[in-house]
């Protein structure tokens, strides 16, 4: 379940990307597809999150990653949604500053760089 996890992140982010400027470039069939898809791995994130919270014992290191990667999600869904209806504008550093920071000590919460 770990690699599963680990590798779906990395596949959502590069998803997320993608259609983070499909939208910027005006294809919102392409865009609404991946966009689907992207909701559908916050939802595959969400379980292996929990089951792998669950296979070590809710240690306080991963529920606060699983807080931040909740926070993550928020920040991506959010960028994604606004940029969408047009409204990003002047709150758009704010989400991006979220989602960057959020998703470097998410990283270095799994990679374990990070620890207590």
């Amino acid at each position: 379940m770990y690699h599963a996890h680990v590798d779906s992140w990395w596949l959502l982010i590069v998803l997320f990307l993608i259609t983070y400027f499909l939208l910027r470039a005006g294809k919102d069939k392409g865009a609404k597809i991946l966009h689907m898809i992207v909701r559908l791995f916050y939802i595959v994130m969400i379980f292996s999150g929990v089951v792998l919270l669950f296979n070590w014992n809710f240690a306080i290191a991963y529920v606060i990653k699983a807080i931040l990667a909740i926070v993550l999600i928020y920040a991506m869904e959010m960028i994604l949604v606004r940029t969408k209806k047009g409204t990003l504008g002047s709150k758009a550093p704010m989400y991006w500053g979220l989602f960057v920071v959020t998703l470097v000590v998410v990283i270095l919460l799994g990679m374990r760089i990070i620890t207590f």
